[in-house]
């Protein structure tokens, strides 16, 4: 299936953790597998790291490493660039070219 929010773009949470509700922030990955999303500032994730030596003969330092955990495709909305909103997205064909636009002002996304 077809995922209508791709890599760069601006989305809101629109649910789950409260402390993640409302939050804006750039797309980092899409995982069209598993119909998850990597936002940026959103679903921070903590791993504790313990020292470990590489092939290289270099150490990586221990400490907490913190960082974005994937989100569910559906608790999430793509913000329209033009007019600034949370919006649905629908597909127009031009030819052998589709194109995303906004369902509130019917601008391009693309």
């Amino acid at each position: 299936m077809r995922v209508k929010i791709r890599k760069g773009d601006t989305v809101e949470v629109i649910s789950g953790r409260l402390e993640d509700k409302g939050k804006r922030g750039e797309v980092i990955n899409v995982l069209i597998k598993d119909r998850r999303v990597v936002v940026q500032g959103v679903n921070i994730r903590t791993k504790h790291q313990k020292q470990v030596q590489t092939q290289a003969g270099r150490n990586l330092n221990p400490g907490r490493i913190q960082f974005e955990g994937p989100v569910d495709i559906s608790n999430v909305m793509l913000v329209c660039p033009k007019c600034n909103e949370t919006t649905r997205v629908s597909v127009k064909r031009d030819e052998d070219v589709a194109h995303r636009v906004c369902k509130n002002c019917q601008a391009l996304i693309d």
